[in-house]
């Protein structure tokens, strides 16, 4: 009898390794606990699809939003940005920026404070600065990209959403910058304006060494009703817009009405979405069948090694 124990060891230990089946990246385990992505930061809600941290929220915002000291801060190529509101409702975000010049007070060097606002490449299709943004570029260089191609009309600069110019120039801190304020007369090609309004649309980059300025302000209109006391009564600050993929927004939807929490994969090249579902991961929601299965046989392993281990033990003290 004591010839079958090798045999019987064999099959039992062959039994328990056929339960080891890997699964595949997409149900792999999640990255961080679902109950770690809606965070918060100061008075501030971080919920999707922002994140603060890795795998959580959409793809597009990764690595974008930090919490420091208690202050909610937006990070890109051009700077940080403090983030003083963030509105889920009309996808909105609301920014400030310390270089930035407002009504009271203008803050200019030659070398150019602040710089603007820049969105990466990547990045753009996602994030943009609101239509009703105007960007208000001060002391511009006559050799500034603005200028050229058109030098005698600046068709750059225009009014955008009833905000421009014409009323910055009625702010105090012209009188306290430089002693008078600017008449807004007609120029010529060689003496560029003070003040040059643009969109986001006309340039798609507020990059203020760039374009050869001394600094910048920026205000938005949130009601197409201007503010009765003209530049002083501006918002003034950076309003950002959010998009989605059309094909997002029913994943999230889905991923959500079965319990789980939209995020995204930290390890592939393509951050695919994922809908984190406690301890596993699926491409589609945590209903599905199919990554069920999978999850399962993530959690195969040790229940397998536990039946090697006692196939060991029987083979050596059962069989005599």
């Amino acid at each position: 009898m004591a010839s079958v124990r090798p045999y019987l060891a064999a099959l039992l230990a062959l039994f328990a390794f056929s339960m080891v089946t890997p699964p595949p990246p997409s149900a792999a385990a999640a990255n961080v606990p679902i109950t770690t992505c809606r965070s918060f930061c100061g008075n501030l809600t971080v919920d999707y699809p922002f994140a603060l941290h890795a795998g959580c929220g959409h793809a597009g915002f990764r690595d974008l939003l930090f919490c420091i000291n208690g202050a909610l801060m937006l990070h890109l190529p051009s700077g940080s940005y403090r983030v003083l509101d963030i509105d889920y409702a009309y996808r909105g975000l609301t920014l400030h920026d310390p270089a930035m010049s407002d009504c009271r007070a203008l803050d200019r060097s030659r070398a150019g404070r602040g710089n603007g606002f820049v969105v990466e490449p990547w990045r753009a299709p996602y994030l943009a600065p609101d239509p009703d943004n105007v960007f208000l570029l001060l002391g511009c260089r006559a050799t500034s990209p603005l200028f050229q191609g058109f030098p005698d009309r600046h068709l750059p600069c225009r009014n955008v959403s009833g905000m421009g110019c014409g009323d910055y120039y009625d702010c105090p801190a012209w009188e306290d910058y430089g002693g008078r304020r600017p008449s807004g007369a007609a120029y010529g090609a060689s003496v560029p304006p003070e003040c040059c309004a643009v969109s986001w649309d006309a340039i798609r980059a507020v990059n203020v060494s760039r374009l050869e300025c001394e600094g910048y302000s920026s205000a938005y209109s949130l009601a197409p009703v201007r503010a009765a006391s003209g530049p002083r009564g501006w918002a003034y600050g950076i309003r950002v817009s959010w998009a989605l993929p059309e094909a997002n927004r029913g994943f999230c939807g889905a991923c959500r009405a079965t319990g789980g929490v939209c995020g995204h994969d930290v390890d592939g090249d393509s951050h695919g979405d994922l809908c984190l579902c406690g301890d596993w991961n699926s491409t589609s929601n945590c209903d599905s069948s199919a990554d069920a299965a999978l999850s399962n046989a993530a959690t195969a392993a040790p229940r397998a090694i536990a039946a090697l281990c006692w196939a060991v033990l029987a083979s050596g003290f059962s069989i005599m």
